[in-house]
């Protein structure tokens, strides 16, 4: 079991949030040498400046993988994940500043990095907003817009730049959220970007197969990653993660380490599946 740091209290005014703020740090770093399972593969990570998204950058480089991540505006998380990924992995990466909710720019970002990594064999589909509201009428148009903007349109536009590129023995992982299955009565609209993204993830394993790309989703429960303090009020972040059986949040980490199983040889057998790295808690598949 991960060690149990104090959370102190603390907020970000800003929807994403920023790792270099947070006290304590996100634990990202991977926990075994690497062997190869991703040698020659090129990834693109979609939010892989900060929090889950990092930890799979840092995790898929040490295991091979020429790493391109896709970030919104987090410009010094973005740059400190390819200093870590350069000069402590040894690996290559490259950054590309975003927003995949508009079309456009979404594709751009994807041709840039295509080309700079050489190919795409890999697509991490996994930058996201929220922002929690306890009364549906009070949720404002615009953060439903940008919640589903960047939660699925991103999505939506990421994949369907990269379908040309991605070439049989592919994969595709989504990233869902617990909440997709148990609900959250404060985040309802971010709840529901998730369950989209579940079935978004089962519908294209079908499309898929025949061309021999897997597709499969990591439904995180409650992880300590820049989401949270730029999402709860300060005083509510001290016991986060307190709810689930192991009582503790997850560390970004302790994720990771699904999207390599799935994106690698040892998830060959899976497609249309969901990971539920959630501390305990007993949900749907």
């Amino acid at each position: 079991m991960a060690e149990q740091k104090k959370i102190p209290a603390q907020a970000q005014e800003s929807m994403p949030a920023h790792e270099h703020k947070m006290d304590p740090a996100p634990d990202w770093k991977p926990r075994h040498n690497g062997v190869g399972k991703l040698w020659g593969k090129c990834a693109i990570i979609t939010g892989g400046d900060s929090g889950i998204g990092r930890a799979v950058a840092i995790l898929f480089a040490r295991e091979g993988a020429r790493v391109g991540i896709i970030y919104l505006n987090e410009d010094e998380d973005a740059k400190e994940t390819c200093r870590i990924i350069e000069e402590d992995e040894g690996g290559t990466a490259f950054a590309h500043r975003a927003d995949i909710g508009d079309r456009d720019d979404a594709f751009a970002a994807m041709d840039a990095l295509r080309e700079k990594l050489g190919g795409i064999d890999i697509l991490i589909n996994n930058a996201a907003q929220q922002f929690m509201e306890t009364d549906l009428r009070d949720i404002t148009e615009e953060h439903l817009r940008r919640t589903f903007d960047s939660n699925v349109m991103g999505y939506f536009f990421c994949t369907q730049a990269a379908l040309d590129h991605i070439p049989e023995g592919g994969a595709i992982v989504n990233t869902a959220s617990v909440n997709a299955f148990a609900g959250m009565a404060s985040l309802v609209d971010y709840s529901s970007t998730r369950g989209a993204i579940t079935a978004f993830s089962r519908s294209m394993a079908q499309q898929l197969v025949g061309k021999g790309i897997r597709v499969n989703c990591v439904a995180p429960g409650p992880i300590w990653t820049p989401f949270i303090p730029g999402t709860m009020p300060a005083d509510m972040v001290e016991d986060f993660g307190s709810q689930v059986p192991m009582g503790r949040p997850g560390q970004p980490w302790e994720v990771a380490t699904s999207y390599l199983f799935l994106a690698s040889d040892d998830g060959s057998y899976f497609s249309g599946q969901t990971l539920h790295p959630n501390g305990g808690m007993i949900v749907g598949s």
